[in-house]
């Protein structure tokens, strides 16, 4: 297959990559960016699609954030692969951070107590949850009885306050991220318009006519 990895790598090293990416973070997050600069299609339609992918990064819907990402940026009429880049605000870094932030505000706005020691349980909650509803799925099929009590309280101690806690602060991410890479997009497709008029030129050719190409519909 032509996009199959030559090197299988094992779940470990998986997990180990998905941690700690291979080239460190910063390469990451400086190859999200150049993807982000190199999009063909405007700086606005580019930028919606950033504030889509932030802003499902701030759900509570672990495994389906790229889904929400384009279902955002479909309802925006944003840039759809922007869209998925925009997720990558949410990361191994910054999960634990996002939760805490988007819980302490659910609280806050539901009226409850700060809930304690959220930083050490968070993901355990998390875990916690998954693995009830795993047991439930099985007792369906066998002799075990099915108990939602667990599911009962992590709706209530975790889902809800993060669903309601994380829309504010993830629209003030998503309104940020999206000022800061629409100047930076506009003037790197202005760049490269100038750069490929000059090299038009070079050549004795009409720079007027080619020289948009690649930066998508107006």
């Amino acid at each position: 297959m032509v996009f199959k990895r030559r090197d299988r790598r094992s779940v470990g090293r998986a997990v180990a990559e998905a941690l700690y990416p291979r080239g460190g973070w910063r390469r990451a997050f400086g190859y999200v960016k150049h993807r982000l600069q190199r999009l063909p299609d405007t700086p606005e339609k580019i930028g919606r699609g950033i504030f889509a992918g932030v802003l499902a990064s701030w759900t509570p819907f672990y495994g389906l954030h790229f889904l929400i990402a384009v279902i955002f940026a479909k309802i925006g009429r944003g840039n759809m692969l922007a869209a998925l880049l925009g997720t990558f605000f949410g990361n191994p870094l910054t999960y634990v951070p996002i939760g805490v932030v988007a819980l302490q505000t659910g609280y806050f706005i539901l009226g409850r107590p700060p809930g304690r020691g959220i930083e050490t349980s968070l993901m355990g909650k998390f875990g916690a949850a998954g693995q009830d509803l795993w047991h439930n799925l099985g007792a369906l099929f066998g002799p075990e009885r099915v108990d939602w009590h667990g599911l009962g309280l992590f709706y209530h101690d975790v889902f809800l306050p993060y669903l309601v806690g994380g829309l504010l602060p993830g629209l003030i991410s998503a309104f940020a991220c999206y000022w800061l890479f629409v100047p930076v997009i506009t003037a790197y497709q202005n760049r490269r318009r100038r750069k490929l008029r000059t090299k038009l030129q070079a050549l004795g050719k009409n720079p007027e006519t080619p020289a948009d190409e690649g930066t998508g519909p107006g």
